[in-house]
């Protein structure tokens, strides 16, 4: 028996049982290293899903946020456009009520002149070669030239 201790104790001995233990610690390792890897890439696998399916649910209301928040700027911008179009009516309208204005204006637009004075009309040479329409109220009835600034009107923009 003391033969056998010996052996039980002899550094080949010692060495292969490392190995041996060093073996099987490094195969268990790997086993549950595998078992943890499958199972991680289930859960991966279930993780991804889920995240896949956030973003497919939230695409089309996220694309429908940022087009209503792109169609209301639009609106504002427009609102501005007309707050500024509305302030400048009021103007027109105030300029108008002044009897003065108006005065001017009709003398201006329809060549009225008052009783007494005599009205005189001066046509641009530069322009005289245009058209008949682009030469002015010089050729035409005063109530053609009404007539086309009531047209003039009517078709501006509103």
């Amino acid at each position: 028996m003391a033969v056998k201790d010996r052996d039980r104790f002899s550094t080949a001995t010692r060495i292969r049982l490392i190995g041996e233990q060093t073996a099987a610690r490094v195969y268990r390792s790997q086993t549950k290293r595998q078992a943890r890897r499958s199972r991680l890439t289930g859960r991966a696998a279930l993780l991804a899903l889920v995240v896949c399916s956030l973003i497919v649910a939230l695409a089309y209301p996220m694309r429908q946020y940022v087009s209503q928040r792109a169609e209301i700027a639009d609106l504002q911008r427009e609102q501005e456009e007309a707050r500024e179009r509305v302030e400048q009516l009021r103007d027109m309208k105030a300029r108008w009520q002044d009897d003065a204005y108006a005065e001017q204006e009709i003398r201006r637009r329809l060549h009225y002149v008052m009783p007494g004075e005599t009205g005189y009309i001066v046509i641009d040479p530069g322009r005289a070669g245009s058209s008949r329409t682009d030469r002015g109220a010089a050729d035409r009835p005063w109530y053609s030239n009404v007539w086309d600034g009531v047209d003039k009107a009517d078709a501006a923009p509103r």
